[in-house]
């Protein structure tokens, strides 16, 4: 009886599960998005490397992340991590100009890893990126609120998500970011 009944909440246990199927009929390598400067970033350049993709805002409270952001790219850029910025005003938390994101990014933070124009996250006008991570990877890739994470491995496909409230150079991210460069 007992094994009737494990078998039983087994399978109702698939039933109700809030993840995507991840078929990956695409993978991240597959997109592309307009820089802050208005040039194409093909994700195709970044085969192989393992991205750390964060919707960002100027006038959030977790906007300070920006220096830990930049500090993992520095550490981690030559082993094969790219931190990937986009900024976002999916929150209404972000300047209204591209140029004027990036003034402020380079001025107060010294970023200089890749951004991405303002772009929505979250929606119907979503990137196909973010429309690609719900896909995939279920609600969980959604982002909840500026500076969301959204960790890719090398095949281009999503390994984890974490909060805004996860630092970036927390051990949680830079350990899983180190077992993926097998570093």
């Amino acid at each position: 009886m007992k094994k009737f009944l494990i078998i039983g909440i087994t399978i109702i246990m698939f039933f109700f599960k809030n993840q995507a199927t991840a078929d990956y009929e695409k993978v991240f390598f597959d997109f592309k998005i307009d820089s802050i400067s208005g040039e194409e970033i093909d994700f195709q350049k970044y085969r192989n490397k393992v991205i750390l993709l964060v919707n960002t805002a100027s006038y959030c409270g977790f906007t300070p992340q920006y220096d830990n952001l930049q500090k993992l790219w520095d550490k981690y850029k030559n082993d094969g991590l790219v931190v990937l910025g986009i900024p976002s005003n999916s929150f209404n938390q972000e300047k209204k100009a591209n140029e004027e994101v990036k003034k402020f990014c380079e001025v107060n933070f010294n970023i200089n890893f890749p951004m991405s124009e303002i772009t929505e996250v979250k929606g119907d006008n979503a990137h196909a990126i973010f429309k690609w991570a719900e896909q995939n990877h279920g609600k969980s890739a959604i982002p909840k609120w500026n500076f969301y994470k959204i960790l890719i491995n090398k095949e281009g496909k999503i390994e984890e998500t974490y909060s805004s409230f996860t630092n970036p150079t927390s051990n949680k991210i830079v350990s899983k970011i180190k077992e993926l460069l097998k570093i």
